[in-house]
């Protein structure tokens, strides 16, 4: 689901030192699944499997409150698909869709598929993703004080 035109990564920061997000769909790249997955969302929404997909992006693409936000966060944003994450990641034994935050070569999860699948708007996702991202920076500033 990944936008036309879209950076895979957003923001200009050292990534090696820096957090990133990586938010990973509950879909599989490459054009037949991507057109399955878009003619599932707007036949039988109700059965569409992913959440994060179904959230963030219209008819005509993602959604430009979603671009605004990611654009906007403190820290660079990545989108793969699952089999894309789990060619890179194939030790991680979660469920999808689901947000993590990788720093350097550690990578954890962020925010579970219970979550992002209660999301049910926009808004709730952002405020879930910000709420998120705050409170591993609290515990990472906190870490570094102690």
């Amino acid at each position: 689901m990944k936008e036309a035109g879209v950076k895979e990564e957003t923001g200009e920061r050292n990534q090696e030192e820096e957090d990133k997000i990586i938010f990973v769909y509950n879909a599989d790249s490459g054009l037949f699944h991507m057109a399955t997955d878009y003619f599932q969302k707007m036949v039988s929404p109700g059965t569409y499997s992913c959440n994060l997909c179904a959230i963030t992006f219209g008819s005509l693409g993602m959604k430009r409150e979603w671009k605004t936000f990611i654009a906007n966060l403190d820290m660079p944003a990545e989108f793969l698909h699952r089999d894309e994450f789990l060619e890179l990641y194939p030790s991680m034994n979660v469920k999808f869709p689901a947000a993590f935050v990788k720093r350097g070569s550690d990578i954890s999860l962020l925010i579970p598929h219970t979550e992002i699948n209660k999301a049910k708007s926009v808004e709730d996702l952002m405020k879930l993703v910000t709420e998120k991202i705050a409170d591993k920076q609290a515990k990472h500033n906190q870490n570094n004080t102690d």
